[in-house]
C-alpha cells in the first residue's frame, strides 16, 4: 500500500459534522466534484451526533421580532441582514428532511421547529451526501492547507489514520467545517474538537472575531459528560453547606451555581420537574438518565453532585471572520461553515447554541515532542480556558496571567512540535505509520489548542467591559466604545483590532 496518495476535487470539505455534511451535499447538488475528509467517522463525530438539534425555522412574519429580541440579547452586535438570510436558508432547506425524519405533527402540519435526534440526523446526512456523489474519507484528518503563490487556497494535506501514510488533495475551493472547541472540557461529543481548522486558517492569514464570547457553561452531573441542560431547569440546588441556591431563572442562576462550585461541591435534585415531563424524558433525552440510573441515583428524589462544563467556541460565538454571506473568508478559495466560523453577525455576544448555530501550514508533525509533553500542555490549556474563576468571572489581571502561561506554552510547542512529519513520504504505512500518524495528529491538536486559547485571551483582555456572555468583574458594565467587533489574528505575534463600523485600528500585541 502506498505511503502517500494524491487526490483532486472541485471542492474539498474538511470536517464531517452537521455543517460539513450540509456543505458537501450542497456543493454536490450544484454539480461540483466533492471530497469530504473527516478526522473521525462522518455521521458519528462532532457534537450534533450526540445531541438533539433544533433549527432556526421561522416563517417570514415572525422574523423581525426574532431579530429584535436576539439583537438585544446579543449586546447589539448582530447584523440583521445576515440573520434574515440565515433564517431564510433554513426555511428553504429544512423541508428536505421530510422524507427521512418523522416530524411531530401540529395542526395537521409537520412541526419542523422540534428538535431532531442527532444520531438519526447525521445518519441521514451521510447517506444523502454519498447518494449525491460526495466521496467521504473517514479517519483522514487534515493537518495543513496548501496555498498558491498568490496566497489563495490550492487544497490541503493530512494523515490516513487507519491505513498509515499521508494524503494531499488539490481543490479549487476548500470549506473548513471542523467545528468549534471546548478546550477539552469533557463536553459530550467535543473530544475531537481541538481547533484544528482554526489553526489551518490562521496559517493561511485569516482573522477571527468574537473569540472573547467563549465562556458559555452547561450544567452536567459531576461524573458524566452528558451536557443536556433541559432537565436541570427543574432542579433544587444546594451548596456545600446545604443551603439552597435561590434564583429567579435557570439562566440567571448559572453564575450563582458557579460561585458555589468555586467554594465546594454543589448538588441538585430534579424535584420540580412536572410528572408529564418526567414521563417524556426517557424518550426525548434517554442518554441523560442512563448514567444516573446505572449508579443507583433516582434524580427526581436523590440529590447528586453537579459541575459546569465549558462549551468554548461551540455554544460560544467566536471563530473565523466571514467576508461575505456566502461564507467566503478573507483568503481566496477558502470558506468556513458551522462552529469554526464566527457567529457574531447572527447572535452577537450571546450564545448561538441550538437554533442559530445549527442553521449556520507550518506546524506539520512531531519531532522530539512526547505524548507526556503534549498531555501536560493540553491539561494546562483546558484549565486556563475552563476554570470558572478564570473564564466565567474574568478580570484583566487573571486573563493576563493565563495569557502569560499560554505564551510560554506556544514557545514550547512551536519549538518542539514541528518538523514536517506529516508531509509526503515521511509518515509510512502499516502499524508503524499509523502510530506515527496518530502522534503527529496529537501534536498538531496541541498546537491548535494553544493557538485558540491565545486568541480567546487576547480578545477578552481587549474587551474591557461586560457584554453578553463575556463578564469582566473589573468592568461589570457595558461600554459604548465596545459596541464593536474585536478581531484577532496571528501566530507567534497575536494582534487585535477593535472595529466599530468600517473602522480598523490595529492594537499593539497584548503584554503578558
Amino acid at each position: 500500500m502506498a505511503d502517500h496518495i494524491d487526490l483532486t476535487a472541485g471542492v474539498l470539505v474538511i470536517g464531517g459534522g452537521l455543517a460539513g455534511a450540509w456543505a458537501a451535499l450542497s456543493a454536490a447538488q450544484q454539480g461540483a466534484d466533492v471530497i469530504l475528509v473527516d478526522k473521525g467517522y462522518c455521521g458519528t463525530s462532532g457534537v450534533t451526533a450526540t445531541a438533539g438539534v433544533g433549527h432556526w425555522y421561522l416563517p417570514p412574519e415572525a422574523r423581525d421580532a426574532e431579530v429584535a429580541e436576539r439583537s438585544r440579547a446579543g449586546g447589539d452586535l448582530t447584523e440583521p441582514d445576515r440573520m434574515h438570510a440565515t433564517m431564510e436558508m433554513a426555511w428553504q432547506r429544512l423541508p428536505e428532511l421530510d422524507p427521512y425524519y418523522p416530524w411531530p405533527v401540529r395542526d395537521g402540519r409537520p412541526d419542523r421547529r422540534s428538535s431532531v435526534r442527532g444520531p438519526e440526523y447525521m445518519r441521514v446526512m451521510r447517506a444523502r451526501a454519498r447518494r449525491a456523489g460526495v466521496t467521504i474519507l473517514d479517519h483522514h484528518p487534515a493537518t495543513e492547507l496548501r496555498l498558491h503563490g498568490d496566497g489563495s487556497v490550492a487544497g490541503a494535506s493530512g494523515i490516513r489514520l487507519q491505513e498509515g501514510g499521508t494524503w494531499a488533495c488539490s481543490a479549487s475551493a476548500v470549506i473548513l467545517a471542523t467545528g468549534g472547541t471546548a478546550f477539552l472540557s469533557r463536553l459530550l461529543g467535543a473530544n475531537n474538537n481541538t481547533a484544528d481548522g482554526h489553526l489551518m486558517a490562521a496559517e493561511a492569514g485569516v482573522r477571527f472575531s468574537g473569540m472573547e464570547f467563549s465562556c458559555y457553561y452547561t450544567v452536567a452531573a459531576a461524573n458524566s459528560t452528558m451536557t443536556r441542560s433541559f432537565p436541570f431547569m427543574y432542579g433544587t440546588y444546594r451548596d456545600c453547606d446545604g443551603n439552597e441556591l435561590v434564583f429567579q431563572s435557570f439562566k440567571t442562576g448559572l453564575p450563582k451555581i458557579a460561585q458555589a462550585l468555586i467554594r465546594g461541591p454543589v448538588t441538585v435534585v430534579l424535584d420540580r420537574m412536572p410528572s408529564q415531563t418526567r414521563e417524556r424524558l426517557p424518550h426525548v433525552q434517554p442518554n441523560f438518565l442512563l448514567p444516573l440510573l446505572r449508579t443507583g441515583i433516582d434524580p427526581f428524589n436523590d440529590p447528586f453532585p453537579v459541575t459546569l462544563r465549558g462549551e468554548g467556541t461551540i455554544r460560544g460565538t467566536g471563530g473565523i471572520t466571514l467576508a461575505d454571506p456566502d461564507c467566503q473568508t478573507e483568503v481566496a478559495g477558502l470558506y468556513a461553515a458551522g462552529d469554526v466560523a464566527s457567529r457574531q453577525p447572527i447572535v452577537g455576544a450571546a450564545s448561538g447554541g441550538g437554533q442559530p448555530n445549527s442553521a449556520w501550514g507550518r506546524f506539520g508533525g512531531v519531532a522530539s515532542w512526547t505524548d507526556a509533553d503534549s498531555e501536560e500542555v493540553r491539561r494546562t490549556v483546558s484549565r486556563e480556558l475552563n476554570d470558572l474563576d478564570k473564564n466565567m468571572f474574568r478580570s484583566g489581571d487573571g486573563l493576563r496571567r493565563s495569557l502569560a502561561l499560554l505564551d510560554d506554552l506556544w514557545a514550547q510547542v512551536t519549538d518542539h512540535a514541528s518538523g514536517g512529519a506529516v508531509r509526503k513520504g515521511v509518515v509510512g504505512n502499516g502499524a508503524e505509520g499509523r502510530d506515527a500518524g496518530r502522534a503527529a495528529l496529537r501534536a498538531r491538536e496541541t498546537v491548535a489548542l494553544v493557538a485558540a486559547g491565545r486568541w480567546v485571551l487576547n480578545s477578552a483582555i481587549v474587551r474591557q467591559e461586560s457584554r453578553g456572555m463575556h463578564h469582566r468583574v473589573d468592568a461589570p458594565d457595558q461600554d459604548p466604545r465596545f459596541r464593536a467587533t474585536v478581531s484577532t489574528w496571528g501566530l507567534d505575534t497575536v494582534l487585535t483590532a477593535v472595529e466599530p463600523a468600517a473602522e480598523r485600528q490595529v492594537a499593539e500585541p497584548v503584554a503578558s
